[in-house]
């Protein structure tokens, strides 16, 4: 079975996604990190840059979930069934990094606007 147009074009807004969070939390960590050096013991900050680098791992872990997707999906052997799951998990994995992008941006703008 070949991959449906549907999950191609799921995966591809999947990677884009991931990789405009992994950019804006790059950026944040950045910002976080030259704030965290004037005001080392900030609380608030170092959550803040702590969320920023679990959105990191979200994006390496997202990666390894697509990637293991598309080996199952690739070899032509997978059935309806694993399709339609495939479908469903990167779905569900859109909807979490969409949710990620968010928070990720909030906390960029923020630390932009000196919190």
């Amino acid at each position: 079975m070949t991959i449906p147009y549907e999950i191609i074009a799921l995966i591809e807004q999947l990677n884009n996604e991931l990789n405009q969070i992994e950019r804006e939390a790059t950026e944040g960590r950045i910002l976080a990190r030259a704030i965290l050096s004037r005001f080392p013991d900030n609380f608030s900050l170092i959550q803040l840059f702590a969320t920023l680098n679990n959105h990191l791992v979200f994006v390496q872990i997202s990666r390894r979930r697509i990637e293991y997707y598309g080996i199952i999906l690739e070899t032509g052997t997978a059935t309806e069934q694993q399709v339609q799951e495939a479908g469903e998990d990167l779905s569900e994995l859109l909807g979490r990094a969409l949710d990620a992008k968010i928070v990720v941006n909030r906390i960029k703008t923020g630390l932009q606007e000196g919190l």
